[in-house]
């Protein structure tokens, strides 16, 4: 049987974890070594790609790369979760925020900006995680993190409510809270807010339109026709450029060992990382030494012949 391995996106459904989703995964391939390249809330849907194999060593890699998501806000009210799911901590009745006065905000959270993360949060603060001292009803001060938005596009507005509602659609780099970046819109219009939707529509590189449902994954795994659905480890890292070796260095490559960097494309420094391909296989991913003449083992993928 051929060991699976590679990246599996999967359209996480509203109300598991991401951990519930690497659970169900294990059981239905069967497969004990799998992981997910970045938490989603228990309310949120979408893209939530599993590392699977030896492709857990990309994980972090795979969790840099930008993302991307639709949500919604509601105005006039603010939790301790800063969605909906948290126990409110301020409402307003009379909200008089228009689509106007939203537009008029966004281009603050363009580009790098700054968040302080959520109590509400996996990060750790001395070895704790934020939510566990959130549950004990404990605030900690959290150091503001720099992120930034590459895009953020208003994409709707309804005023017809109880509350008034905005959609909006972010592209952005790993670390970014929407959650926060909805309530601190919230703030620049003069009310609160809260995050009442969020779908991500792509991580790691894979769309939405790639990611495999729950109960399909079910289906698949029961006719042993999962590997449709996973993407090769080197194909989930296709923004890395290509460099082929030939025979001789590419035997010496698959056993770790530094060969020269022959035809390097344009643009590559020392430190920066290729996709090494050779003798009709994918050998790994190879950094490029500091004198920009040899390349560096960083992840073998050659598999034993």
């Amino acid at each position: 049987m051929k060991l699976l391995e590679g990246v599996l996106p999967v359209n996480k459904p509203a109300g598991m974890t991401s951990h519930d989703v690497v659970a169900k995964a294990r059981r239905l391939l069967g497969e004990r070594r799998i992981g997910h390249t970045g938490t989603l809330d228990p309310m949120a849907t979408g893209v939530l790609p599993l590392v699977i194999g030896r492709a857990t060593r990309l994980s972090d890699l795979l969790q840099d790369m930008p993302k991307a998501y639709e949500a919604e806000m509601r105005f006039g009210l603010a939790t301790d979760t800063e969605d909906v799911t948290g126990n409110v901590t301020e409402t307003v009745d009379d909200v008089r925020v228009t689509e106007a006065d939203v537009r008029a905000v966004l281009d603050r959270f363009r580009g790098a900006i700054v968040q302080i993360p959520p109590m509400y949060s996996a990060l750790k603060v001395d070895g704790k995680r934020l939510y566990a001292l959130a549950r004990e009803g404990k605030t900690v001060e959290r150091p503001p993190r720099e992120v930034t938005i590459y895009e953020l596009e208003l994409t709707g507005f309804d005023a017809s409510g109880e509350r008034p509602a905005a959609s909006i659609r972010v592209r952005c780099s790993k670390g970014t809270y929407i959650r926060t970046l909805c309530a601190d819109i919230g703030r620049a219009v003069g009310v609160p807010a809260v995050m009442s939707k969020l779908v991500r529509t792509e991580a790691a590189g894979l769309p939405i339109d790639r990611s495999v449902a729950l109960d399909e994954l079910e289906r698949m795994a029961k006719e042993g026709t999962i590997t449709e659905a996973i993407v090769p480890a080197d194909k989930a890292l296709v923004h890395l450029p290509v460099i082929q070796l030939p025979d001789e260095a590419a035997r010496k490559a698959a056993n770790g060992r530094t060969v020269p960097a022959e035809a390097l494309p344009a643009g590559i420094a020392p430190g920066n990382l290729v996709r090494a391909y050779g003798e009709g296989r994918f050998l790994g991913l190879f950094q490029l030494a500091k004198d920009g003449r040899h390349i560096a083992p960083y992840k073998v993928f050659a598999a034993e012949r």
